[in-house]
């Protein structure tokens, strides 16, 4: 399946809906008359319609039965009535992408009832503003050129892997959870600057940028971060002090934890209820 003169529909229209409709139109992968959504608050969709040019729907079953794609961008916790209120209009022309955590592509069959080409993905909040990570794990039955689908709408925005199913929980854990992560190192390093003497405004600026710039020189240049680290951290520095007060603290531990943690949340939510 190509794009070209594919309808797109998406279940939902929250703050991923709006990123991949922003990167399909921005890519021009997409025109705008081919994509619809829905959302469970009526004025979100007619908001999204009225900024993009898409078309809004109320109804979840006309979406499924108009659209080629169908991407299920709702909550895990929402996903099995959505399943069952969409099961009539799915057929085998559909190819369904699900952005829900924990979901497995199993469940998502099971919940619809019937067979379907199934692709599940963990993006993240960065796609907001073009720059996301998404893992893509391709599920059974897929035609030979679905997976390269889902990769073109989340290439749009932002960088793609593609993985296999009983990895998404750690790229959960990893992308999928790691906004919040970085966010907190942010917040903390402005907090520091605050405590000895900078304004909040000036601090934010050079915290924010400093993380912007670290990762991207890791990123462009295929650096080791022990590289980067060593680079900075000259002999009886201000650096390696730093760095020792981070170690004293157990700042690697922690970042190991909360990837942990949140891969076995994500583990749970995808087995549902007790």
């Amino acid at each position: 399946m190509s794009l070209v003169g594919k309808r797109v529909g998406f279940v939902g229209g929250g703050n991923m809906g709006e990123a991949m409709v922003r990167g399909l139109l921005g890519a021009g992968l997409v025109p705008a008359g081919l994509i619809a959504a829905t959302d469970v608050r009526k004025e979100r969709a007619e908001q999204l319609a009225k900024q993009f040019g898409i078309t809004a729907h109320d109804d979840n079953v006309r979406l499924v039965r108009e659209a080629d794609v169908v991407v299920l961008a709702v909550k895990p916790q929402v996903m099995a009535g959505v399943l069952a209120e969409i099961a009539p209009a799915v057929g085998p022309r559909h190819l369904l992408i699900s952005v829900a955590a924990g979901v497995a592509t199993a469940t998502i069959r099971a919940g619809l009832g019937k067979d379907a080409r199934i692709i599940r993905v963990i993006p993240n909040t960065p796609a907001l503003v073009l720059q996301g990570a998404t893992a893509i794990a391709r599920g059974a039955g897929l035609r030979p050129d679905d997976l390269a689908v889902a990769e073109a709408i989340f290439g749009a925005v932002g960088r793609v892997v593609v993985l296999d199913e009983s990895l998404l929980d750690a790229a959960t854990g990893v992308s999928g959870s790691g906004p919040a992560y970085v966010a907190i190192v942010v917040e903390a390093l402005a907090d520091g600057g605050v405590r000895m003497g900078l304004d909040r405004a000036t601090a934010m600026t050079l915290a924010t940028q400093t993380v912007l710039g670290a990762a991207t020189l890791l990123r462009e240049t295929g650096m080791h971060p022990g590289s980067l680290k060593d680079m900075v951290a000259s002999p009886g520095g201000t650096t390696i002090a730093g760095i020792a007060a981070l170690e004293e603290s157990g700042v690697r531990a922690a970042f190991i934890r909360a990837v942990e943690r949140a891969t076995l949340r994500s583990r749970e939510l995808g087995r549902g209820p007790a």
